[in-house]
């Protein structure tokens, strides 16, 4: 599928990409102000709830699966986020059950794939360390639950999917993020996940409610890293860095510090925004858009005022 875009005078709404069987619901959907407002990209790879009939009916057990794969309603969290603050925003409707937009199209666990694989080089037949836990390029199995298929899935299955949605989303992000950097001299990817709480959150070692990702530093200046991590200690919110998550695929591919282009993943535990059942919105979905948008015009303003920093001296 090729782009279609909506506008209102201010914004627009792109979308691309195409769901497999999904009767031409776009694999993702950009927001974008005409003219950027912030030099920030918030990217939500693994919310997507579009699932289409033929991909539930080869799940054993998609009541459970579906839910505890996605990042669920972590986008609710970053539409209210990008409307208050103009950043442009990047939200996949491709469930990650169909495949995982935080894996490199590499890591396939191919003892899921039948049929013929001469679209792969050599190179692409081994197993990454993701595909072996169970979490690679398309989920094969999660604990308490086992397999999560009924069946292999077909190479040319697997070559669809990539092409129609992981290839059009990583563009379109690239693409987006690039637009940014060349309007404000830097930009910022904020990679927007959730996770399941890691602890009970009170007493001695209380579990965090945040983890700032950055790849060791690697993917974002470590300033940006410094500031979320101090703004969540501001707002008295548990905040840890790059443990247990410190990023994956996508910062790999789009940080790129030394062309001005930051890369940051922040999990939120879903207890904070979701009902008690993990489920369904709940009552601190607005006060965690709150937060999270104060994170992000502190590094709005960080990323700004370091890229002018830049120009002025490279006068």
């Amino acid at each position: 599928m090729s782009e279609r875009e909506t506008a209102s005078p201010d914004s627009q709404a792109i979308t691309g990409g195409s769901i497999p069987g999904g009767e031409g619901q776009p694999a993702y959907v950009l927001h974008r102000q005409k003219t950027s407002a912030i030099p920030i990209l918030i990217a939500v790879p693994h919310a997507g709830r579009e699932y289409p009939a033929s991909l539930v009916n080869r799940m054993r057990h998609p009541g459970e699966a579906a839910p505890r794969l996605e990042d669920r309603y972590v986008d609710l969290v970053a539409r209210k986020v990008a409307d208050a603050t103009g950043a442009a925003l990047l939200v996949a409707n491709a469930p990650r059950a169909m495949i995982d937009l935080n894996r490199s199209p590499e890591d396939i666990d191919w003892e899921m794939i039948s049929g013929p694989r001469s679209g792969y080089v050599r190179s692409r037949l081994a197993a990454g360390r993701r595909s072996r836990s169970g979490l690679g390029l398309v989920p094969r199995r999660l604990p308490g639950l086992g397999e999560l298929w009924r069946q292999r899935l077909p190479a040319a299955d697997l070559s669809r999917r990539i092409e129609e949605v992981h290839a059009p989303y990583h563009l379109a992000l690239s693409q987006t993020l690039e637009h940014v950097r060349d309007r404000w001299g830097a930009a910022l990817l904020l990679d927007l996940h959730s996770m399941p709480p890691l602890g009970p959150k009170a007493g001695v070692g209380a579990a965090v409610d945040f983890v700032v990702g950055d790849r060791f530093g690697a993917s974002c200046e470590g300033h940006l890293a410094s500031i979320a991590l101090d703004h969540f200690e501001i707002k008295g919110a548990r905040a840890a860095h790059n443990r247990p998550y410190a990023g994956g695929y996508v910062l790999d591919r789009h940080g790129a510090p030394a062309r001005g282009l930051s890369a940051i993943q922040l999990e939120i535990c879903r207890a904070i925004y979701l009902d008690p059942q993990l489920r369904e919105p709940g009552e601190g979905l607005d006060d965690v858009a709150e937060l999270v948008t104060g994170l992000v015009l502190r590094l709005a303003s960080a990323v700004e005022s370091n890229a002018r920093g830049f120009s002025q001296a490279a006068e």
